[in-house]
């Protein structure tokens, strides 16, 4: 019963990165509520940035592209494609970031 090779279902604990890619993704929903919210498309780009600079100091080389992409969508005029564009960018940066830590990347 207690196999101490069975896999865990939890997450892994999020370091800096993980939080960044969290925050992200819970901003760019928001965008779905109000979407010419300057101030939330600024700290998004901050994000961006960080989330790129953290992935590269950690040897990851997708995520820093999907970053470039997404900065772009976010300095885009506010429209529901780009909202979905960003959320499901930074769904992607999280599931990278998730995988990256569980040991499959």
């Amino acid at each position: 019963m207690n196999d101490p090779k069975a896999r865990r279902s939890h997450p892994p604990l999020e370091d800096a990165l993980g939080k960044m890619c969290s925050e992200g993704k819970q901003l760019a929903e928001y965008l779905w509520q109000v979407p010419s919210d300057a101030g939330a498309r600024e700290r998004l780009v901050a994000l961006l940035g960080g989330i790129a600079a953290e992935s590269a100091k950690q040897g990851r080389r997708e995520m820093p592209s999907i970053c470039a992409e997404l900065t772009t969508a976010a300095k885009a005029t506010p429209s529901p494609q780009q909202v979905d564009l960003l959320v499901n960018g930074f769904d992607r940066l999280y599931q990278l970031w998730q995988a990256a830590k569980s040991g499959l990347l």
